[in-house]
């Protein structure tokens, strides 16, 4: 359905309803994750109005689907008709509640005695609906699933309690919207309080946040777990998303990074032999290079596996986007195993149900490590979860021609179906390949008249290339996991657990390197991925709108995947890429990159400073303000505090913000500048103070506040500046931006607060003569400001 031959009125409802027929509004479907609902296609379509004479939906089949998923043989041919039908339907919405919540509790006895017993009463429209209920295979209840439309939940009263329900926790970072099969991969990683984790791809951050929960899980008030999450994504835009999505958990714990993941950088300081005396700095660094305990590998793929919510894909499905994306996939998985520890765990998923991005990278990575790596058997693990092992062996399709093994390829075609894609990764280099000659003698045995053009006969259909039997891969593919939308009313997934045994050899190291030579679809890769993973993370953003998250790119690159490109100037450009890519490990050169910039097709990719476009990260050392501030609040000696602050500007003269960084943020951040500032942070740290302005003729002894972000994180460590409000007084706190102290209804507050100095003061709640206790010694605490 293109916009050709339609009037501007049509083309504009075409616009409107390109991204997906069940699509809701931007505001809609990031506060409100019970918008897809149990209706059908045909349901959706019937309550859209003023479409306009020419709309029409997308037609959820796709014949080149069928057949290439039928050959593979994913699921058994009893079991087709209803694997289509589910794939036809659209997906259940699914959150997950924070556990690192100081509410968790509530929130989670909440759906248990309230909403799952009321709702479960409810005839909505005549009808019996499946009341909410939990993910039977999701530990201790945290992670839910309804059936509930979004025309349900607005009619009915009972459902417009849950619906309101929904959105504010949302709102408040106590509830997450994402996919259920999104939430599968951080489970099966195994992640400690301790563990130094790796989101490769991390956009646009359920995951990322997902994985700082399990940080912080057993982190008592008022202390820091010792790990640390490593969130990095390609995109500025998505770095954006995954910023504004995480800053809801306020942790100290987290540094949001724009690179390649393929490229991720180990900023390893014995290689670049770098003077510690240089930076004022004589001691070793805690870290001399950036290597994790956890990777999380969630790589850009097709994303046929999200097809419930992205109808959209039938109409652009073809196996070639499967070929394409393979090679970059085996790049950034190599990449994260040479960042893994030896004992780390590393997982790679993605939410395509192809086997050419699945099981064929899976298995490439074996092959490429000899044996430095496993795959682990979790088929014990999560036994509530059903899911299915991985293929064994498969066929690899090009040009609608299925091979069974890479000596069946004609040349011309192998630089792109790789040796690689093939369950058992022979080159058959003794083998001669399919020439001219070859061609031309099967044409004539089959009584066709040779023409000259016989290696361009090789797409048509109708002449296959020559058949070997298919072959089947000696690897332990079997220990990979593949969810299918019929087992669990769910979207497909991927996963494959990896466990280092020893380090790289330098041989397999060799293999981490990119071919000089990248196939177009491989360099339109991560872009391609932005569209499919923000469905797949349950955060959808409008296209059409250029704010946070704008997709304007996607929808170009997925048009140059479709209608093809310039394949030398895409190489010329990669090879760019790549090279200034080496140089900036290197040790980049702020002289040398000032103006700079790189284009990729419609996308330019930022040079920082040393990361031009982008705020440096500069530990915070004006003792005179840091003292000062350790005085007012009265801050304890054992709170670790001098050391742990960084702002991102230059001038401390006008610094707006500090934020506050834990030790091992701390150990990252100093190895990057002793290393040549290889990483370019997009975020880091918690936001603790901000700058306070006085009124005229005042000056406050301290010029910062203490932010309602860092509040929670500090409270313990405080001893002044602190007041305990009776629950009127605290109430009217929160509604009245000003109160005068003789306006307090406890009139000994009033006069505990007129003695405390000009500045930020903090108001913990006190019921009687007990302070308000939350959960695990927490309490409810607001930040407020004395003004004369």
């Amino acid at each position: 359905m293109g916009g050709r031959g339609r009037s501007r009125t049509q083309r504009k409802h075409f616009r409107q309803s390109r991204e997906n027929i069940w699509k809701r509004s931007k505001s809609d479907d990031i506060q409100n994750p019970e918008n897809s609902g149990n209706s059908t296609p045909d349901d959706t379509n019937d309550r859209r109005v003023n479409r306009g004479p020419g709309w029409q939906p997308f037609a959820t089949q796709n014949t080149g689907f069928d057949e290439y998923y039928k050959e593979q043989e994913i699921v058994s041919q009893e079991e087709w008709d209803t694997f289509i039908k589910y794939l036809r339907t659209p997906l259940p919405a699914a959150f997950r509640i924070n556990s690192s919540s100081q509410f968790y509790r509530d929130i989670r006895l909440q759906l248990e005695n309230d909403f799952s017993i009321s709702l479960q009463a409810e005839d909505v429209d005549g009808c019996e609906v499946v009341a909410i209920k939990p993910l039977p295979w999701y530990p201790n209840n945290l992670a839910w699933h309804s059936n509930f439309s979004r025309n349900q939940l607005r009619k009915n009263q009972t459902l417009e309690r849950f619906h309101e329900f929904l959105k504010l926790e949302n709102e408040t970072g106590n509830i997450t919207r994402q996919e259920a099969v999104s939430m599968v991969p951080p489970l099966f990683l195994d992640v400690q309080p301790h563990h130094f984790v790796l989101d490769m791809c991390a956009a646009p951050g359920s995951k990322t946040f997902q994985l700082l929960e399990m940080i912080h899980q057993l982190t008592e008030p008022g202390t820091l777990p010792r790990g640390m999450v490593i969130a990095n994504d390609l995109d500025v835009q998505r770095c954006n998303l995954l910023i504004h999505q995480t800053k809801r958990m306020c942790t100290s714990n987290l540094i949001v990074t724009n690179h390649e993941a393929q490229h991720f950088p180990s900023c390893n300081l014995h290689r670049n032999h770098i003077n510690n005396s240089e930076f004022g700095n004589s001691e070793e660094p805690g870290i001399t290079q950036l290597q994790f305990d956890r990777v999380l590998c969630d790589v850009p793929c097709s994303g046929d596996g999200t097809l419930r919510k992205a109808p959209d894909i039938w109409r652009k499905w073809n196996a070639g986007n499967g070929n394409g994306l393979h090679g970059l996939q085996v790049q950034i998985g190599m990449r994260g195993i040479s960042l893994l520890k030896v004992g780390g765990r590393m997982i790679y998923s993605t939410c395509s149900m192809n086997p050419t991005e699945n099981e064929a990278v899976v298995a490439e990575i074996l092959r490429r490590c000899e044996g430095s790596i496993e795959l682990v058997d979790v088929s014990s693990e999560l036994p509530q979860l059903i899911r299915r092992p991985g293929l064994k062996k498969w066929k690899v399709r090009d040009k609608g021609v299925w091979f069974t093994s890479y000596k069946d390829v004609p040349k011309y075609r192998r630089s792109i179906v790789t040796s690689g894609m093939f369950p058992s990764g022979k080159t058959y280099e003794e083998t001669s390949e399919l020439d001219h000659e070859t061609v031309t003698t099967e044409l004539v045995e089959n009584g066709k008249e040779s023409t000259g053009n016989e290696l361009q006969m090789i797409d048509d259909p109708m002449f296959p290339a020559p058949s070997s039997d298919a072959e089947v891969s000696t690897l332990p593919l079997e220990r990979c996991m593949r969810i299918v939308p019929h087992d669990q009313n769910t979207g497909a997934f991927f996963i494959a657990v990896f466990h280092k045994l020893s380090s790289l050899s330098v041989t397999q190291k060799k293999n981490l390197s990119l071919p000089k030579k990248m196939d177009s679809s491989n360099a339109q890769a991560e872009i391609s991925k932005n569209e499919v993973k923000e469905d797949s993370d349950g955060v959808e953003i409008d296209s059409t709108k250029g704010t946070e998250g704008q997709r304007s790119e996607v929808t170009i690159d997925a048009d140059i995947l479709e209608n093809g490109i310039d394949e030398d100037a895409l190489d010329t450009d990669s090879n760019i890429l790549s090279k200034e890519t080496e140089k900036e490990e290197a040790q980049p050169s702020p002289d040398t990159k000032t103006g700079a910039e790189l284009t990729r097709g419609k996308r330019k990719l930022q040079i920082q400073g040393k990361w031009r476009g982008v705020d440096p990260v500069l530990f915070y050392r004006d003792d005179t303000v840091i003292d000062r501030i350790m005085e007012f609040y009265g801050i304890k000696e054992s709170f670790p505090f001098k050391g742990h602050l960084i702002t991102r500007n230059i001038d401390n003269n006008h610094v707006k913000r500090i934020y506050y960084i834990s030790k091992y943020v701390k150990d990252v951040l100093e190895l990057n500048l002793l290393a040549g500032q290889h990483l370019k942070i997009a975020s880091v740290g918690l936001k603790m103070f901000e700058r306070q302005t006085s009124k005229e003729g005042t000056t406050a002894p301290c010029l910062f506040r203490i932010s309602s972000e860092g509040l929670p994180l500090i409270l313990p460590h405080i001893t002044k500046q602190i007041l305990y409000a009776s629950a009127v007084d605290f109430k009217h706190l929160l509604q009245y931006k000003i109160i005068k102290f003789s306006d307090f209804v406890n009139p000994e507050f009033g006069e505990k607060a007129s003695k405390l100095m000009l500045g930020c003061c903090v108001v913990v709640l006190r019921r009687g003569l007990y302070v308000v206790e939350v959960y695990n010694d927490q309490f409810m605490v607001i930040p407020c400001g004395i003004e004369l």
